[in-house]
């Protein structure tokens, strides 16, 4: 299954490369996933390069959404603010975590990815 982590933001891009690092120290994530940073948004000619602002994970079977779920809950709780996530399946369902405890982080991105296991 393909998710993409979106993070809103003047400081998407740190962010993001925090997240990114923060899943490839995660033994789990490391092994039963590919982690990559990417844009969203399309290149323009003439221009350096994108923002980085999104983090996109190919999980394997050995996953579970419940150990993602953890994963980016507990990377949010280290944050000086907590940022607000956009988790994006592939086939465009997504939820947005803003504002919520880590309990509830962790239960909406288990029941987002839970659906199609």
């Amino acid at each position: 299954m393909q998710v993409a982590l979106r993070i809103a933001g003047d400081s998407a891009e740190d962010d993001v490369r925090s997240l990114y690092e923060w899943l490839l120290l995660d033994r789990t994530v490391r092994r039963e996933a590919r982690v990559e940073m990417a844009s969203s948004s399309v290149p323009v000619p003439g221009q350096q390069g994108a923002v980085l602002d999104l983090v996109s994970l190919v999980l394997g079977s050995g996953i579970s959404a419940a150990s993602l779920g953890v994963s980016i809950a507990s990377w949010r709780a280290t944050r000086p603010r907590e940022p607000s996530i956009t988790v994006e399946r592939a086939d465009g369902r997504k939820v947005t975590i803003t504002g919520t405890s880590q309990q509830e982080a962790q239960r909406l991105i288990e029941q987002l990815l839970g659906e199609q296991q």
